[in-house]
């Protein structure tokens, strides 16, 4: 066994100086030879109770309570107990600072790799990407959070424990619809110009003879023609069609009280904070581990470290990027860490020793010596479908042997489509990347059209791709869901994302029409 007076640490056991001594060298290695740049760390030590009551919340320090939360700690508890499942070694919030939990269970080797890990790769990945850069404030979360849990916790002291979970129960049955995926939430007017449109409303409400609308009418086109105009003018002026349900019915529904309304924000602000780590699930986890890997090498290399530190670091790595086979019954998919992790160390083999396939691949960055600026870049600018888009090699496609299957509902067969040729590659690299493509395999539902002076009829159209339909219970679950929030009857109607044609139509009673 290597033996310096220079370790860092020996044995198994440790201490907060030694935390600290191997916190100084890690972050000595990650902003001066990686030129990682982070938020300033906040490292706090926690128990496997305390792990798994941050999984039950989402991993948020400070958040509300939910009946669902506890439900979720039973839930893991039990499997935990039973050793059905691990803990994770960490756990890291995006915020300024980064909060890094570390289990008091960890070894020493164990502590300076998830330190490693998520106070420097996640950590950077966090403040430099783009999508985060774009969606959260790191520097504002946190007292966000703990205003949202002290605001609920005044709710239900002044309405009711029932009233407050009525309403969050239905906000989080349509969460994943309540993120702008492709676009900045509209600025909101000024608290007066809110009461006065509400004050319009209102009039219009008064004055609205609903017996105009009951006479018979000719169907001439003219009156056809303003009909539409009507509508069209009514859609602009409600920004329809909207794809956030949750900013639409916390802006737009006549029932809701202003508490209420809250609520619905705090849920919004929430689903869209973790919107950008749905996007960067093979990013964020490929850096936070070529990021560990790199730097535990690197002390390893310097002396700082020891054999046996190594091997207990080596054997954690190589269970974190197993990528099993298809026909293994482990399998449930792309590892995320072993693809993300694979492709990092690919860019850097690119950039220093490459072949002639990646100088027909990659001209930009092949050979060009500078693996930790394209590995920067990288990290910044793409998400998880762009980033395989670009930088998938076919060398890395033979390593993992993918092809692709053709899978049509209507034969009793599969088809190799594409293999391990230049068009295959191509392929393969294409149908991969779309896997990771939120906007293509998230089912599109917005709300298109409402008559407020009407019916108030939400019309709500989903853009079925791939005649992938929705499952009817929790579908119509859902819808109820969406009528309690919204106070009159909801309506769904399934069309087909590329002919246009009506694949179905249901409402709130959850009948089909």
């Amino acid at each position: 066994m290597k033996s310096s007076g220079k370790l860092l640490f020996d044995g198994s056991d440790w201490n907060f100086d030694t935390l600290s001594r191997t916190y100084d060298a890690i972050e000595e290695i990650a902003l001066g030879e990686l030129k990682l740049d982070i938020y300033p760390n906040q490292m706090e030590i926690i128990s496997s109770e305390q792990m798994l009551d941050a999984y039950s919340s989402v991993g948020m320090p400070l958040m509300y309570q939910h009946w669902s939360f506890g439900k979720r700690f039973v839930f893991e508890d039990h499997l935990y107990r039973k050793g059905r499942r691990g803990l994770a070694y960490e756990l890291v919030i995006n915020s300024n600072p980064c909060i890094v939990y570390l289990m008091e269970e960890n070894t020493m080797a164990m502590q300076a790799l998830v330190t490693a890990h998520a106070a420097f790769g996640h950590n950077h990945f966090f403040k430099n990407n783009y999508l985060f850069r774009q969606w959260t404030d790191a520097s504002a979360i946190l007292s966000y959070m703990e205003f949202a849990k002290k605001y609920i916790t005044r709710c239900e002291e002044r309405h009711g424990t029932a009233a407050v979970e009525a309403i969050l129960d239905s906000a989080h049955a349509i969460m994943d619809q309540g993120v702008f995926r492709y676009r900045r939430p509209p600025r909101l007017s000024s608290e007066k110009e809110r009461e006065r449109a509400r004050e319009r409303l209102e009039y219009e409400e008064q004055t609205f003879n609903d017996l105009w609308r009951t006479l018979p009418t000719s169907g001439s086109p003219k009156e056809r023609a303003e009909a539409e105009r009507d509508a069209s003018e009514r859609k602009k002026a409600l920004n329809l069609p909207e794809e956030n349900l949750l900013y639409f019915l916390e802006k737009t529904s006549l029932i809701l009280e202003p508490w209420q309304r809250e609520l619905l924000r705090i849920v919004r602000v929430i689903a869209q904070y973790f919107y950008p780590q749905r996007q960067t699930k093979v990013m964020n986890e490929g850096c936070a581990t070529f990021t560990h890997h790199t730097i535990m090498n690197r002390m390893f290399e310097k002396d700082l470290v020891s054999e046996g530190t190594m091997l207990e670091v080596l054997h954690s790595h190589a269970n974190v990027v197993f990528q099993p086979g298809f026909d293994d019954p482990r399998y449930h998919g792309m590892n995320p860490y072993a693809l993300g992790f694979a492709m990092m160390q690919d860019i850097q083999r690119i950039c220093t020793e490459p072949t002639a396939e990646d100088r027909d691949w990659f001209p930009e960055i092949a050979g060009n010596g500078d693996w930790r600026a394209t590995l920067l870049d990288a990290w910044a600018n793409h998400r998880d479908e762009s980033f395989i888009l670009q930088y998938l090699s076919p060398a890395l496609i033979r390593k993992f042997r993918l092809f692709l299957l053709t899978d049509s509902s209507g034969d009793n067969y599969l088809e190799v489509a594409s293999i391990h040729n230049e068009r295959g590659y191509q392929a393969v690299r294409a149908a991969l990347a779309r896997n990771y493509d939120i906007g293509a395999n998230q089912q599109d539902i917005q709300v298109v059209d409402v008559d407020l002076l009407g019916d108030r009829q939400l019309r709500l159209q989903h853009n079925v791709k791939n005649g992938v339909l929705l499952e009817e219970a929790s579908r119509d679950a859902t819808l109820r869901h969406i009528r309690h929030l919204w106070g009159y009857d909801v309506s769904l109607v399934g069309v087909d994302a590329e002919s246009g044609e009506e694949l179905y139509e249901c409402s709130t009673d959850g009948d089909m029409l």
